[in-house]
């Protein structure tokens, strides 16, 4: 038996918009090629952003977008990325392939980036190699109206206004590349860093504390303990894997057994989310303190051919249902997570958008982001799943996920059903229904989207009816769909 109950009655708050953010790296080709190709690039571009991602962006509704990093953060200095092209700092990006880095894509970049897209600026600033100064004066650089001479820079580079950029990650995994530090160090490092950032004018800065990677409670509880009354966030990594991190798997060449295990792990999020807020409760009870999932997704090995140190991996209906998995986790636990970003945007880990010149494709995890962006900012509702059970072997999963949300009268359900090959027969009970339609993508666990063979996408979904004060719902095999209630 498979049987959803929606309880309108009941809510653990509103789904913030947040919850569908992105992370953009510099790192790969997921800001050079990816997101920026310059002006002068034949690629359709405006201001050197290309048009047909910032359009595809746009249209799933990018809440917020995360930069410069990632490990990268913790080695960029933002002052070599600001002022006329030719005279910007040349670098080694040593954690990324080996790469230079021309910082031709800046401070001034990011933000018209933004702008394009319509979303809020997230930027995760240098605590492993930087100074509070510098941290401070980029702050002030962005938001002050004062007359200084950090912001007499601004006005040298063309910009008059100040941006008012309002969320800032205070150093990124503190406790691997970005520093190797003891959380009763960064602990005291995040109160120094966070002094010295001030609010400019009618800005607040919502101030971003380095959480913990998955299952490191320690470090959420020295944290919240030492620091807690200084954040307004705190992260959390958790990257699914199928493998080990030395062999991980491929993005489209795996096995039954593989598939199972992979959606499985996926599922620890909820754990991960669960232990991390009970802490997190016992020091903010009122949960003034927000939770930012700020890097998840699929991690694989990289695609044969490609340079290791770009990540770059292909996208199948395995990782649409991982994205549903872990959009639906969040979405159940609004009232402490108030952000999320999927690692990366653009051709680096389980991106929406994969480019190869002035090609552009599209991802099975960017038609998902498309069926579940009705939930920004729409009043969570309770939703009890009674589902059968599938899997292989050990790696056994609920056949169901499913999540929902109210905005302006209108009920939308995302649900997937995991089954690789099993149809799950639905029935969906708890709201008094005068019209029901869906959206749906659907296709073999092995099936992606590529340059030139593209055949994923979302499509109208007429496998739900009315009947008898319920809704009946016939889900296909390996899909995800969103059911909208009028």
């Amino acid at each position: 038996m498979n049987k959803i109950t929606l309880n309108p009655e009941r809510s653990r708050g509103v789904i913030n918009k947040n919850i569908y953010g992105h992370f953009s790296e510099h790192l790969g080709r997921c800001i050079y090629q990816g997101l920026f190709v310059g002006k002068d690039s034949p690629i359709p571009n405006v201001n050197g952003m290309r048009k047909d991602v910032v359009d595809a962006l746009k249209k799933i509704g990018v809440p917020v977008l995360r930069w410069p990093g990632g490990c990268f953060a913790d080695e960029y200095h933002w002052e070599d990325g600001i002022g006329p092209q030719e005279g910007r700092k040349r670098m080694v990006n040593t954690n990324w392939g080996g790469v230079v880095e021309d910082n031709s894509f800046g401070t001034h970049e990011f933000l018209e980036l933004c702008e394009q897209i319509g979303c809020e600026p997230y930027i995760n600033a240098n605590v492993g190699s930087g100074t509070v100064r510098e941290m401070a004066e980029w702050v002030e650089y962005l938001n002050s109206e004062g007359d200084s001479t950090v912001v007499k820079k601004r006005w040298a580079n063309g910009r008059k206004e100040p941006w008012g950029v309002k969320y800032w990650g205070v150093g990124n995994e503190s406790w691997g590349c970005g520093g190797n530090m003891r959380p009763e160090y960064y602990a005291d490092e995040f109160r120094r860093y966070q002094t010295y950032c001030r609010n400019y004018g009618k800005n607040k800065l919502y101030r971003i504390a380095c959480g913990p990677t998955d299952r490191d409670y320690n470090w959420m509880e020295v944290l919240m303990e030492r620091a807690g009354r200084f954040m307004d966030a705190i992260t959390l990594h958790y990257y699914t894997i199928c493998g080990d991190w030395t062999v991980k798997g491929s993005a489209t060449e795996f096995t039954l057994h593989d598939f199972y295990k992979t959606l499985v792990r996926s599922q620890d999020m909820d754990e991960f989310i669960t232990r991390h807020s009970a802490i997190m409760d016992k020091y903010d009870p009122e949960k003034r303190v927000g939770l930012i999932v700020d890097e998840w997704g699929a991690w694989y090995d990289v695609e044969p051919g490609t340079n290791p140190g770009f990540l770059y991996q292909q996208n199948t209906m395995r990782d649409a249902l991982i994205a549903a998995i872990n959009l639906n986790i969040f979405n159940r636990h609004c009232d402490r997570v108030v952000m999320a970003n999927l690692a990366q945007t653009v051709n680096v880990l389980q991106s929406v958008v994969l480019t190869e010149g002035d090609q552009m494709v599209l991802t099975p995890t960017y038609h998902v982001f498309d069926l579940y962006k009705a939930h920004q900012d729409a009043n969570e509702i309770d939703c009890y799943v009674q589902t059968e059970t599938v899997g292989e072997g050990e790696w056994q999963t609920r056949q169901i996920t499913a999540s929902a949300s109210e905005k302006d009268g209108v009920i939308t359900v995302t649900m997937a059903n995991l089954a690789a090959d099993k149809l799950a027969a639905v029935t969906l009970e708890g709201v008094n229904a005068a019209s029901v339609t869906g959206r749906i993508l659907k296709g073999e666990m092995h099936q992606y989207n590529d340059f030139g063979d593209s055949p994923l996408a979302v499509e109208a979904f007429d496998g739900c009816t009315l009947k008898n004060g319920s809704i009946v719902i016939e889900l296909p095999a390996c899909c995800v769909a969103e059911i909208t209630i009028k």
